[in-house]
């Protein structure tokens, strides 16, 4: 059986996923206007909606009656 390798994270994943998008949005604004550029900007919104995710989740709207 193989082992899994474990990796401790410093970082949360939506402080990961937040720096991910800033890298990609400044890489995109040094591209000329194009399919490569509108890829990096479409990966950038989908690490942003990624990192919002942990407060939709933990949203008092959407926890179970007690």
């Amino acid at each position: 059986m193989q082992l899994r390798r474990r990796i401790l994270q410093i970082h949360s994943l939506e402080t990961r996923l937040a720096e991910e998008a800033k890298c990609l949005r400044e890489e995109a604004k040094l591209l000329p206007p194009g399919a490569v550029r509108e890829e990096l900007i479409r990966k950038a919104r989908q690490a942003d909606t990624g990192s919002h995710m942990t407060g939709w989740v933990t949203s008092p709207g959407l926890r179970p009656p007690e």
